[in-house]
């Protein structure tokens, strides 16, 4: 197993690495001179970038690991990884793009060449005709026009050899050695396309690192979904849930992003809230200063929380019992019964690992199926679990809605939905794409929110 393990992290790396050299090529190597100060700095970002994101993510959570220093190393370390995917993706779409920009530039120089030509010809062809006509004029022993300077004939024929010997092909100057100028000076046509494709692959990530940082950084948006449930009696109808997932507060999202969310939630007024999971990237001893805004939510029924598989790295004990000391009521494996329908919760399926998963029977086993049920949990895979146990409604986050694109086809391939609302048999599933966000601070395709869910009785 550690020979496994060793061999598969020994190719992530390699691949890890190879990916940078390509990347490190084509926007620093292929585009500066060897030497130059700029290309001595690009090799620097590429170095340190890669480095950085290792360090960061090694030592977050690492309990002998200073958190101040873990903040600082994070920003950097998982900002790279965002802005280092989309140079990639960039610079992979300009490959094709570097070809056509060549025979075009190619065609172009090719028509500059043939009107340079067409110049020198027609001037020597006037030449000619006035060489011609002084021959004559001279042989007729007539005095040549006082507009035509007197003198030796063999000098204007001399103005001839010129212009013959540019048209002479066997005259041409030979060519000038690739140095990265062409012969009059300026950058080669390959140092030009590299240069031109660089320039806008770097662009591109910035600008999409920049715009998915500042989204997620100014808080999540305010989503509204109206559910109709068969079950659900008509006293009930109109009742909204504040759904919240994935606010991963930790060495990136601290303090005031909680109070960004808390303050979201609060203003939708909800009936109640449910906190379904990864609320926390940490110790409690390192972020209880960060989820104390959490004491402020308010909702007439109150605050429910379930683990996600973040609070089982983070300690989930220690989670828990923080969550209701700040007056959120944990549902392990649990339900309660509320006007009109019964909330239920599950445990993340991570908890597997330490004897405290999912347990559908313990926590709807022994219920009035009459009755409809909401349940609450992490990740959308347990979604079978729920239909067969009478579930209406299940609530669920965890996917982020891929978070960076195209990361979303990657989390389709290992969850059922990744966003939005779906129906599985009689049970429909809701999964949030998150408040937060997981590594990078940045959403790309993905927007960050907060769900109002607003149950609808088919029999209103």
């Amino acid at each position: 197993m550690v020979i496994v393990f060793v061999l598969v992290s020994g190719a992530v790396l390699a691949a890890f690495g190879a990916l940078h050299w390509y990347a490190w090529r084509r926007l620093v190597r292929d585009t500066t001179h060897k030497g130059s100060v700029l290309r001595r700095a690009g090799s620097v970002v590429f170095v340190a970038g890669p480095v950085l994101s290792m360090v960061a993510m090694t030592a977050e959570g690492e309990e002998g690991v200073p958190f101040l220093l873990q903040r600082i190393l994070a920003w950097p370390g998982y900002l790279w990884l965002a802005l280092f995917l989309y140079l990639l993706l960039a610079l992979l779409v300009g490959e094709a793009a570097r070809p056509v920009m060549r025979r075009w530039i190619a065609r172009r120089n090719t028509g500059a060449e043939a009107r340079q030509r067409v110049g020198p010809t027609a001037r020597s062809n006037e030449v000619q005709a006035a060489d011609s006509g002084a021959e004559e004029l001279v042989a007729a022993g007539e005095p040549l026009p006082a507009t035509t300077p007197r003198g030796d004939l063999d000098a204007a024929r001399g103005a001839i050899g010129p212009v013959v010997t540019v048209l002479d092909p066997s005259n041409a100057p030979e060519p000038t050695p690739s140095t990265g100028t062409d012969p009059t000076g300026g950058p080669s046509r390959r140092l030009f396309v590299s240069r031109v494709v660089g320039g806008a692959a770097a662009a591109i990530a910035v600008g999409t690192v920049g715009h998915g940082t500042y989204g997620v950084l100014r808080g999540p948006e305010v989503r509204r979904l109206t559910v109709p449930l068969a079950k659900l009696p008509r006293s009930a109808h109109g009742f909204r849930i504040a759904v919240v997932s994935d606010i991963h507060v930790g060495p990136i999202l601290g303090r005031g992003f909680s109070q960004r969310v808390v303050d979201t939630i609060n203003a939708t007024q909800p009936d109640l809230i449910a906190v379904v999971g990864d609320l926390v990237d940490g110790s409690v001893e390192n972020l209880t200063p960060a989820v104390e805004p959490l004491a402020q939510l308010r909702a007439r029924h109150g605050t429910y929380f379930v683990t996600g598989n973040h609070e089982y790295i983070s300690g989930a004990e220690p989670w828990i019992e923080k969550v209701r000391e700040l007056g959120l009521r944990p549902l392990e494996n649990a339900r309660t019964e509320l006007p009109g329908f019964d909330l239920a919760g599950v445990n993340d399926v991570r908890g597997e690992e330490e004897g405290q998963g999912p347990d559908f029977g313990k926590a709807l086993g022994d219920r009035d199926r009459s009755r409809a049920a909401v349940l609450l949990a992490h990740q959308p895979v347990v979604i079978d679990d729920a239909v067969r146990h009478g579930v209406d409604l299940q609530l669920s986050g965890h996917t982020h809605g891929g978070q960076l694109w195209p990361g979303s086809l990657l989390a389709e391939l290992a969850n059922p939905t990744v966003a939005g609302l779906e129906r599985y048999g009689d049970t429909q599933l809701y999964v949030s794409r998150g408040a937060g966000a997981w590594g990078p601070p940045v959403r790309v395709g993905a927007p960050s929110d907060i769900t109002v869910v607003e149950l609808a009785s088919t029999q209103a």
